[in-house]
């Protein structure tokens, strides 16, 4: 006899894997659905800051989610790592933006949300070559390594009974009166009892495919990065140096990134933003000339307009859901946009407001 789950998920990325795992905590049986393989998409991608670029410069729905993911991300990464003895490498190493030339702004934002900071000395500049306006160090700014990240949810959600189904896409959702019954996938045609879609930068696509009403503002924008196979301690901490960044892994290896590409669907690397990041580094890090660059890639994000997620139920279909349209966000963003879905699908009292995130918004 074939059980339904009580939840069906489409998108096996950090947003899919954060709310299975917020759903499976409370009790319920969840399928996650992803036409590839789970968390490889903009998940495995990114750079792992846990913090937006220039937060300040965002709007307050991103900082209202940030704010209180930043509050739960400790306590997730012992969990998985207790849970599946993989270490999701949280790691608050600190993050230093070197030009802030609307430096009044910044420090505003940190002060109203207790986030501590202090002007950076030169002593923060001894191995950079950069050109510092207003220097900020925010020492309790952490980074997840992503790729590890997904594999202990993944692990996680294994250990917890989570039906998950890779290579497996959507290809309709059968809906009547306003209720979703089946979807139609790859693999065979599944019975749905609620069914959340968080699918990435192909959620609109989908919704455009197999719901064709309220329709999320949802396109994907590339991403290029490198990594460079460095030694431990060449780099301490995040670099902010305006618009692109290095990040130090604890094994020493350090991301360089990123482009913001409007290219559709399109993830193929280019030989020009591979020198214009090789030459971003190794400028910014003259040390950096001593090691190898051992990887280049792209990602897709689901971009939004002011990067403002979608989340929460559907206006006129009664068991559908979404969460999704996190851009560059979604690593920060993850664990409190998965409580919020999660609470209001339970009708709990939510941690941050909804109002901001509905799928039909001004």
């Amino acid at each position: 006899m074939t059980i339904t789950s009580d939840i069906t998920i489409i998108g096996g990325g950090i947003i899919g894997l954060l709310t299975a795992r917020e759903l499976i905590k409370t009790g319920a049986t969840v399928t996650v659905i992803e036409k590839n393989l789970l968390g490889q998409e903009s998940s495995w991608a990114g750079g792992g800051i846990l913090l937006p670029l220039y937060p300040w410069r965002q709007p307050d729905a991103i900082s209202r989610l940030v704010l209180q993911s930043l509050k739960l991300y400790p306590s997730l990464a012992e969990e998985l790592y207790n849970d599946t003895q993989i270490d999701p490498e949280w790691n608050p190493c600190g993050l230093l933006i070197t030009k802030n030339p609307d430096i009044a702004t910044a420090v505003n934002w940190c002060e109203s949300n207790n986030i501590p900071f202090q002007a950076a000395g030169d002593e923060f500049f001894t191995e950079l070559n950069t050109t510092p306006i207003h220097p900020l160090w925010m020492p309790t700014i952490a980074q997840a390594r992503n790729p590890r990240l997904v594999r202990s949810l993944k692990q996680y959600l294994i250990n917890h009974g989570c039906d998950l189904r890779e290579h497996c896409a959507l290809a309709a959702v059968i809906h009547d009166n306003k209720h979703v019954t089946a979807i139609s996938t790859s693999s065979g045609k599944l019975a749905v009892n609620e069914l959340i879609i968080a699918a990435g930068a192909w959620t609109g696509q989908l919704f455009q495919q197999s719901i064709a009403t309220d329709t999320p503002n949802i396109a994907p924008v590339k991403g290029q990065m490198l990594i460079f196979d460095a030694k431990p301690d060449t780099l301490r901490h995040i670099v902010l140096d305006n618009d692109q960044y290095l990040i130090p892994r604890l094994d020493g290896k350090i991301l360089a990134g990123s482009t913001v590409e409007h290219d559709d669907f399109n993830k193929t690397t280019s030989e020009i933003v591979y020198d214009q990041l090789a030459n971003f580094a190794v400028d910014l890090l003259p040390a950096l000339r001593n090691y190898p660059i051992i990887k280049h890639w792209a990602g897709l994000r689901p971009g939004t307009e002011h990067g403002v997620p979608y989340i929460g139920r559907h206006p006129s279909i009664s068991n559908l859901s979404i969460n999704a349209g996190h851009f560059r966000n979604g690593l920060v963003m993850g664990p409190a946009s998965a409580q919020l879905l999660v609470d209001l699908l339970l009708n709990r009292p939510t941690a941050v407001t909804p109002e901001p995130y509905r799928l039909t918004r001004p």
